[in-house]
C-alpha cells in the first residue's frame, strides 16, 4: 500500500474525489430495500482511504461546508421567514428534547462504564456531531482546579472520545433520519415532500424537471373557417367569457397579420391561442381543425416578470386587468402569480404587491409590451451573480466569528451557522428584489451536493485513522457507547415528535430531526430523497437551536460526570 500512500501524499485531491466517486457508487447499491446513499457511502470510503495515511487541509472542510450550507439557506430563505411564528414552536421543543435526552444518555453511560470527564465529553461531541462541545468542555476542564498534567490528560481524552465516535455519529444519524424514520411513519420522504409542496403552493400543480401537464392550460390550435363565416377578428376574439386571440391569418397562401377590424372570410385559416376551456368552447364554430399548416408557425414566450411599477402595488389582479387598455393586454395571458416562491390563486380578487412575480405567456412583441408596463423580466440564464453570492458568504463567515458568553461559556454560530443565516437572509432578500443576485437552480444543487460530499470525505479522512487506532487500543467500549449516544436520543426524540408533537409529514419531520442533531450529512441525504426544499425550513430552525443547545452540553457533562 506504500504506492497508494505516496500517491495520496503527492495529490490529496485524488483521495478526495476518489472517495466521492466510490462513495456515491456504493451508495447506489441496494441491500433489499436499504440503500446507503452517496453521503454515507462517501464517509465510509473516506474512513477506508484514511487507513493508508493521507492528510487534507482542514480548511477544505470549512470552505466546502460553507458553500453547502449557504446554498441550502439561499434556496430556502423565502419559506423560512414565512414560516417563523407560532408554527415554529414544535421545532423549538424538538431541539430541546434532543439536547436533554442526549445529555442524560451521555451522563448515565459515562457513570455506568466509569468514563472520566474527558472521555464522556468527547463521546458527547462525536456521537452528537457537535464539534463545539470540544471547546466548551475543554474550557470547563481548565476551571476544575486540577493540576496541569491532569488537565492535559482529560483534554486529550476529549479528543480521543470525539475521534472514536464521530464517524458513526454522522452515519447513525443517516440511518435513523433517512432509513428508520420513513419506515416508522409508513410513508417515504419524497411522497410527503411532494404533498407538502403542493399544500404550500395553494393546490397548484408542482412539476419536477422534465415534467409538464398533459393538457396544458394555454394552447394554440389551427382552424379552417367554415363557409358560414361572417365576422371580424375582434368579434371572434370576444365571443367567449374568457378571451382568445387570433394570432395569424392565412388567406389564399398569403400570411396576414390580424387587426381588430379585419373581416374574416370563409376558407381563411386562423391560428387561435388562448386558455384551453375558451378555445374548446368556440371550436365548433371555427370549422375544421387542422393538424399543421405551412406559414402558421409562431413561437410563443413565457416570461417571469417582477412587479416594480408602483401604480400596481396593493391592487387586485382583476381590477388591474379591467383598467388596462385592450390593445395593451391583447394576446398576453397570465399563467401564474407568485410571492416569495409561493404560488397565489389566479383569481380577480388576488391582491398584487411590489416584488410579486407574474408569469406571462404570449407572442414576443406582446410579452415585451406588457413587461415594459409591469416591471422587470427575469430572463433565464446559466450564470450566477458571484458579486451577490460572494458578499453573502463574506457576511455569513463574519457573523460566524462573533462570540457571546453565557457566564463563562462562549457561544458562537460558527462558520456553518453564520453561512446558513446569511444564506437565508440573502435568499429571502433576493426573492423580494429579483433584478440581481440570480443563482440558477443547477448551480445551487452542485454547491449543495459537492459541498456536502467533500465535507464528509474530509471528516472521514481526518478522523478515520485515529478512530480505528483508538478502537484497537481501547477496545470496543467507547465505540459501543458512542453508538448508543447517537441512536437512543434520536429514537426518543422521534417518538416524542410523532406522538406528542404530532408530526405527520415525513419530509418535514426528517428535516427537523436531522437539525436537532446538527446532522448535516443526514440532512443532505434527506434533501436528495425529497427532491425539493421542503425539509429545509424545519431543519434551519432546529439546526440553529442545536448549535446553541448542544454546545452547552460540554460544561454540563463535565459538571455531572
Amino acid at each position: 500500500m506504500n504506492w497508494l500512500h505516496d500517491l495520496f501524499q503527492k495529490s490529496p485531491e485524488i483521495a478526495l474525489f476518489f472517495s466521492i466517486a466510490a462513495g456515491y457508487y456504493i451508495g447506489k447499491i441496494k441491500f433489499g430495500k436499504f440503500q446507503l446513499g452517496g453521503v454515507a457511502g462517501s464517509l465510509l470510503v473516506a474512513v477506508l482511504v484514511s487507513q493508508v495515511g493521507v492528510q487534507i487541509d482542514p480548511e477544505v472542510k470549512s470552505v466546502m461546508f460553507a458553500l453547502f450550507i449557504y446554498a441550502v439557506g439561499y434556496e430556502s430563505g423565502p419559506d423560512f421567514f414565512r414560516s417563523l411564528g407560532k408554527q415554529s414552536i414544535k421545532e423549538i421543543v424538538l431541539a430541546v428534547v434532543l439536547a436533554v435526552t442526549g445529555l442524560l444518555t451521555v451522563v448515565v453511560l459515562a457513570r455506568w462504564f466509569d468514563l472520566d470527564k474527558g472521555l464522556a465529553a468527547g463521546v458527547a461531541a462525536g456521537a452528537l456531531t457537535q464539534s463545539a462541545i470540544i471547546g466548551t468542555a475543554g474550557d470547563a476542564i481548565t476551571k476544575l482546579g486540577l493540576g496541569a498534567d491532569e488537565v492535559q490528560r482529560l483534554q486529550g481524552n476529549v479528543a480521543i472520545g470525539y475521534a472514536v465516535t464521530y464517524v458513526f455519529g454522522s452515519f447513525g444519524a443517516i440511518l435513523v433520519c433517512v432509513n428508520l424514520l420513513p419506515k416508522f411513519m409508513g410513508r417515504s420522504i419524497k411522497e410527503d415532500a411532494l404533498k407538502a409542496e403542493n399544500e404550500i403552493q395553494a393546490g397548484a400543480n408542482v412539476f419536477g424537471p422534465g415534467q409538464e401537464a398533459a393538457a396544458p392550460d394555454l394552447v394554440g390550435r389551427i382552424f379552417k373557417l367554415p363557409a358560414s363565416t361572417a365576422t371580424s377578428v375582434q368579434a371572434l376574439e370576444n365571443n367567449t367569457e374568457v378571451p382568445i386571440t387570433i394570432e395569424r391569418v392565412k388567406r389564399d397562401k398569403q400570411i396576414l397579420e390580424p387587426s381588430p377590424d379585419m373581416q374574416l372570410l370563409p376558407g381563411d385559416i386562423v391560428l387561435v391561442v388562448g386558455r384551453r376551456n375558451a378555445v374548446v368552447s368556440v371550436a365548433d364554430k371555427l370549422g375544421k381543425e387542422m393538424h399543421d399548416e405551412e406559414g402558421m408557425e409562431l413561437t410563443m414566450q413565457r416570461r417571469d416578470v417582477v412587479i416594480t411599477n408602483k401604480t400596481l402595488d396593493k391592487r387586485a389582479f382583476g381590477e388591474i386587468r379591467a383598467e388596462v387598455a385592450h390593445d395593451v393586454r391583447h394576446g398576453v395571458y397570465v399563467s401564474q402569480i407568485s410571492r416569495q416562491g409561493k404560488i397565489l390563486p389566479l383569481e380577480p380578487e388576488t391582491q398584487l404587491l411590489l416584488g410579486d412575480m407574474v408569469t406571462v405567456f404570449g407572442a414576443e412583441n406582446d410579452v415585451k409590451r406588457v413587461v415594459d408596463l409591469v416591471g422587470h423580466a427575469i430572463v433565464p440564464s446559466a450564470k450566477t451573480d458571484f458579486v451577490y453570492m460572494g458578499a453573502g458568504l463574506v457576511v455569513g463567515l463574519l457573523v460566524g466569528m462573533l462570540t457571546a458568553k453565557i457566564g463563562s461559556i462562549p457561544l458562537t454560530l460558527g462558520s456553518g451557522g453564520g453561512a446558513l443565516l446569511s444564506g437565508l437572509l440573502f435568499g429571502w432578500f433576493r426573492s423580494r428584489r429579483q433584478s440581481f443576485g440570480y443563482m440558477p437552480s443547477g448551480a445551487v444543487q452542485i454547491l449543495k451536493d459537492l459541498g456536502l460530499a467533500a465535507f464528509v470525505v474530509v471528516v472521514g479522512i481526518s478522523s478515520g485513522l485515529q478512530a480505528v487506532q483508538t478502537v484497537e487500543s481501547q477496545g470496543l467500549k467507547l465505540l459501543i457507547i458512542g453508538v448508543v449516544v447517537t441512536i437512543l436520543p434520536l429514537i426518543l426524540t422521534m417518538l416524542f415528535g410523532r406522538y406528542v408533537l404530532r408530526y405527520n409529514n415525513t419530509a418535514i419531520f426528517a428535516g427537523a430531526l436531522s437539525g436537532t442533531r446538527s446532522a448535516n450529512p443526514a440532512f443532505g441525504e434527506i434533501l436528495d430523497k425529497a427532491e425539493n426544499s421542503v425539509p429545509t425550513v424545519p431543519f434551519a430552525i432546529t439546526y440553529a437551536l442545536a448549535n446553541v443547545f448542544l454546545t452547552l452540553l460540554g460544561p454540563l457533562v463535565i459538571a455531572l460526570v
